[in-house]
C-alpha cells in the first residue's frame, strides 16, 4: 500500500511540476506523456482500491490486532492485564507514536 501510494505521488508530483513549467515558461504539456502518467495513474488508483476492498493493508492489520488483544486479555487476570497496558503505554509515549 505504502509503495502504491508512493508511486502516485510520485506521478502526480510529475504532473504538477510539468503544469508549472508549462504556466511559467508557455510551453505545452506532450500530450502523449500527458496520457501515459494519467492512465498510469488510474491504474495505481485501481490496484490501490482492490488491495482496499481485498481486506488487505491498513484494516485487515487494525482487525489482526483486535483480535490479538482480545486473545491475550481473555488469557491475563485484570491485574496483569493493567501492568501490559501501562506497560504498551510507555513504549507509545517513549516513542511518540
Amino acid at each position: 500500500m505504502i509503495e502504491l501510494d508512493d508511486a502516485i505521488a510520485k506521478i502526480r508530483t510529475q504532473i504538477a511540476t510539468a503544469d508549472l513549467t508549462r504556466q511559467t515558461q508557455g510551453k505545452p504539456i506532450d500530450p502523449v506523456w500527458f496520457n501515459r502518467a494519467r492512465t498510469a495513474q488510474r491504474h495505481l488508483y485501481r490496484e490501490r482500491a482492490e488491495l482496499l476492498a481485498d481486506g488487505s493493508g491498513w484494516h485487515r492489520r487494525n482487525k489482526m490486532k483486535d483480535a490479538l488483544i482480545d486473545i491475550l486479555r481473555a488469557r491475563h487476570d485484570p491485574a496483569v492485564w493493567a501492568e501490559l497496558l501501562a506497560e504498551a503505554r510507555a513504549c507509545t509515549e517513549a516513542e511518540d507514536l
